[in-house]
């Protein structure tokens, strides 16, 4: 794994970005709605909904990371909550996920004072499960995720 940069993704980065979270929903059975229109607004715009991470080999995107800030009050303390980490097939196992995991660590910590990272596994992805288990991020067990989108979005606050 010679000759790896990671390096803060740039506006330009855009379709390359969408490339990787492409190959991760490939990877992952998901549908992939996102352009490179998109990513460019949400990441580059004048209010980031992310930060991206981007490990470069020789020139190639061979992973990516995702994080954006959050606040825990349980916690006392500032967290980045990775939202997508991809490492190119043919680099798995290798480290490149753990140093992309590091390197959003201590992006987060520079950037907002992140004391935490969190991110959230499908049940079903248990070589996922193990590698973050590995590092040592454990399961929160006495939470849900829960998503409200589409109609039922646009109603919310509505008169029943």
């Amino acid at each position: 794994m010679d000759g790896i940069r990671i390096r803060p993704a740039e506006r330009r980065d855009a379709p390359q970005i969408n490339a990787a979270l492409r190959a991760l929903s490939r990877t992952m059975g998901d549908t992939h709605a996102a352009d490179d229109r998109l990513i460019e607004r949400a990441g580059f715009g004048e209010t980031p909904a992310f930060h991206a991470l981007l490990a470069e080999q020789a020139g190639a995107v061979i992973g990516a990371a995702l994080y954006s800030p959050l606040l825990s009050t349980t916690r006392g303390a500032t967290g980045a909550h990775v939202s997508d980490l991809w490492v190119a097939a043919a680099l798995r196992g290798q480290g490149l996920g753990a140093r992309l995991l590091a390197a959003v660590r201590d992006r987060a910590q520079a950037q907002w004072g992140a004391g935490f990272l969190r991110l959230a596994v499908y049940h079903d992805n248990h070589r996922a499960a193990a590698f973050y288990a590995g590092l040592g991020f454990l399961p929160a067990s006495a939470e849900t995720t829960m998503t409200l989108q589409g109609a039922a979005l646009a109603a919310i606050g509505e008169a029943p």
